[in-house]
This record gives structure tokens, C-alpha cells and sequence, in this order.
């Protein structure tokens, strides 16, 4: 028999707080976190924006500590801390090879990276390259960070694959606890992208919105007048646990995470497939894994970038997978508030959809003022019901949260009321 998993724990770090409580509040009184960019200067690039984490890390860790670790693998840390402590775990009190550790980014540590090429070209040479560059930039620092930090010795891992990273790293968590491979673990998502490299990378790719002029309306996921994503950072890391463990302990339990579908666009590497037909077949298997039907779920938290083509082929994969009953699911985009947190959007959001479960509560998806629907091709049409501008009371016990990223690669987890 499978073991059952469940969330007990949650942590968020990004661009509405440094806390889970405060990231949820926000979310639905529909406020959006994106501002102008102060982390650098941001003058020269098209776009001035983005979804900036707002903090000091010498409030976090000790100056030694925040010297040795990246912006994105800090974030991990304090998000992984407030997660341990919201499941109220005491690690010395369990056998340290039955936890362990699986955190996703997609492009690791690029602030160290920029930070110490720059000082390579100004003089410093071979010689003020920093010793610590390796153990900051490598993308597993984050999971190897927080499995040092409380001693876990059980599977301990970095997924890498864009924007999927974080899904697909509670995927595998999902699979070590229900293999019977550990008994508690931490997961999730981290990114710091917002960077020069990272800034004018994306803006080349003519991937983000341009709308210097209104930031918090540029990220208007399904809107007809959507250009483009919006760069974020910040991490979302969950503590799932085997189920009669969680029990055992006393321990707070949020939902249950039912189970986990993936797949492959096979396609373009920035460009998802236009039919949606890898997300539709990882929603499936999502569903096939969680032994539900289409018309047992209620809401679907959606990948919802703001772009053009992403939103569109996401739209008909929903179709594809849910076929009428689509029209009778909620949907909403949290990167509407919060933008595109890249690697670490499947752990934030995953977060969202828990606290749905948890609520009763459905946050909206803002800046949706003109629907983006074409009579002359109803295949086209962004037309679902993706819960506009305003939070929506409704019972939900059934879920899925969808994360896709550049490659092709989709990941879909689906949770339920326990």
C-alpha cells in the first residue's frame, strides 16, 4: 500500500514578505508586490521592474553566514527555518537518515556568479576569485545548506529544470517518503535572479513586460492586454511527512499531497507547445497518480506567466484535461500579485493552493480587466473562470498547482483536504 504523504509545515520568502502569514494575507486582498528594482540600477534596461524580496540578510544570519551563502540559497534557509517551525519538528529527536532535504532552483547562485566575474575583469585576476564561489553558485547550495543547518542525513537533492524546479522537487520528495526512503521532508523552490545577467537575459528574450509606467498592472495573467512575465524572486519551501508519523507527533496538518504528473513538451526551449499538450498530459498524470477524476477537483492554481503563449496553450491544456467540467473549476494565478519567481514558483504556489484547501478561501487573479476572448477562434480564448480582482469564499477539497518551464519541462501536484 502507498504510504500517505501530507504538508505540515509551510515557509515563504518574497516579494509580499518574508512570512507565510503575511504572503497570504496579501494575496488576498489582492495586493501586488512588484515595484521599481533598487537592488541595482536598472536605469539602462528596458525594463525597470520586478518582484524584489525586501530585506536586509544581516536581520537573518550572521555576517560569517550570509558571506558564505548566495541570495537565493539565503532565502531557502529562512523560508525552510519558518517551515520547520510552523510543523513544529525537533530533527534531534528523529533518526537524521529518515529526513532529508530536495529544494529546486533553476539557475542557483547568479548573483555570487556576477559578483565575482565583475571582479575578475577589474583587476582582481585568478587571484580575487573567492573560495566560496563554487559552494555559493552551485544550484544544490540551497538543499545542501539546509540539510547542514539541521543535520539530515536522507536523500538530499537539487532539481533543476527553469520553472518547474520547485514542483518537480516536491515531486521527487513526494516519491522518497512514499518509497519508504525517509519520513519527513523539506522541499521546494528558491530563486535570486534579479541581476544585470538575469535582468538583460530575459529582457533579449522578449520575455518580460514592458510596463515601466504601471508596474503593479504588468503581471495580468488570461488579460487580453498581457506582455509579458514579470521577474521575481524569493522562495516557497513546504515540510511533507509521511501521514502516521505526522500523526504520531502531534503534528499540524495542513492537507494532503495526493500525488504528482510530469512530462515534456518536447517542443521549443522557451516556447511551450501552442496545443498545451505537454501540461494537459502532466495535469493527467497528476491526476492519475492521485486516483481522481476531472470533476473531483475545484481549482486549479495556474501557471498563468502573463504571457501571451503561455497563458493561451495553458487555457486549452485545462480544457483538454477537464473538457466541460473546465468551465466549472476556479482558476486563479498568483503571479499576478507576486510575478514570476521562476525556480521557486511551484514552491510559493504550491503554498497558495495549500492555504486554499486550508481556508476555504480562493485569492483572485488581479489586473484581469479585459478577458482575452475571440469569438472568431473559441480555441484561442482565455475564457475560464479565473476568479478576477477579487478573493472568493469557496470550499475547496480537491486541487492541482501547475508549474511549466523553459525545455519544455511541466509539472503538476495535486493536493486534497485530509
Amino acid at each position: 500500500m502507498t504510504r500517505r504523504v501530507v504538508v505540515t509545515g509551510l515557509g515563504t520568502v518574497g516579494p509580499l514578505g518574508t512570512d507565510t502569514k503575511t504572503y497570504w494575507e496579501a494575496l488576498l486582498a489582492g495586493r501586488s508586490g512588484i515595484t521599481l528594482i533598487e537592488q541595482l540600477d536598472a536605469s539602462a534596461f528596458k525594463v525597470r521592474f520586478g518582484g524584489e524580496v525586501k530585506w536586509d540578510a544581516d536581520k537573518h544570519f550572521d555576517s560569517k553566514t550570509a558571506r558564505r551563502m548566495d541570495r537565493f540559497a539565503q532565502f531557502a534557509m529562512v523560508a525552510a527555518i519558518e517551515a520547520v517551525n510552523d510543523c513544529r519538528i525537533d530533527f534531534s529527536k528523529l533518526d537524521p537518515f529518515r529526513a532529508g532535504v530536495i529544494i529546486g532552483s533553476g539557475i542557483g547562485g547568479l548573483t555570487e556568479y556576477e559578483e565575482q566575474h565583475e571582479k575578475f575583469l577589474k583587476g582582481g585576476g585568478p587571484r580575487g576569485i573567492s573560495p566560496f564561489v563554487i559552494p555559493k553558485m552551485m544550484p544544490n547550495a540551497a538543499a545542501g545548506n539546509v540539510s547542514i543547518h539541521y543535520g539530515l542525513c536522507g536523500p538530499s537533492t537539487a532539481v533543476s529544470t527553469a520553472c518547474a524546479s520547485a514542483a518537480n522537487a516536491v515531486a521527487d520528495a513526494l516519491r522518497c517518503l512514499q518509497r519508504d526512503e525517509a519520513d519527513v521532508m523539506i522541499t521546494g523552490g528558491s530563486e535570486a535572479a534579479i541581476v544585470n545577467m538575469g535582468l538583460g537575459g530575459f529582457i533579449s528574450a522578449r520575455a518580460l513586460s514592458l510596463r515601466n509606467d504601471n508596474p503593479q498592472a504588468a503581471s495580468r495573467p488570461f488579460d487580453r492586454d498581457r506582455d509579458g512575465f514579470v521577474l521575481s524572486e524569493g522562495a516557497g519551501v513546504v515540510i511533507i511527512e509521511e501521514y502516521e508519523h505526522a500523526k504520531r507527533r502531534g503534528a499540524p496538518i495542513y492537507c494532503e499531497l495526493l500525488g504528482a504528473g510530469c512530462s515534456s513538451d518536447g517542443y521549443n526551449i522557451t516556447a511551450p507547445h501552442p496545443e498545451g499538450k505537454g501540461a494537459a498530459r502532466a495535469m493527467a498524470n497528476a491526476l492519475k497518480d492521485a486516483r481522481l477524476n476531472p470533476g473531483d477537483v475545484e481549482y486549479i492554481n495556474a501557471h498563468g506567466t502573463s504571457t501571451e503563449l503561455g497563458d493561451a496553450a495553458e487555457t486549452r491544456a485545462i480544457k483538454a484535461v477537464f473538457g466541460g467540467h473546465a468551465y466549472k473549476l476556479a482558476v486563479s494565478s498568483t503571479k499576478s500579485m507576486i510575478g514570476h519567481l521562476l525556480g521557486a514558483s511551484g514552491g510559493v504556489e504550491l503554498i497558495a493552493t495549500v492555504l486554499t484547501i486550508k481556508h476555504g478561501v480562493i485569492h483572485p487573479t488581479i489586473n484581469l480587466d479585459n478577458p482575452d476572448i475571440n469569438p472568431a477562434d473559441p480555441t484561442a480564448a482565455c475564457d475560464l473562470d479565473y476568479v478576477p480582482k477579487v478573493a472568493r469564499q469557496q470550499r475547496v477539497r480537491r486541487a492541482i498547482s501547475n508549474s511549466f518551464g523553459f525545455g519544455g519541462h511541466n509539472a503538476c501536484l495535486a493536493v486534497g483536504a485530509v
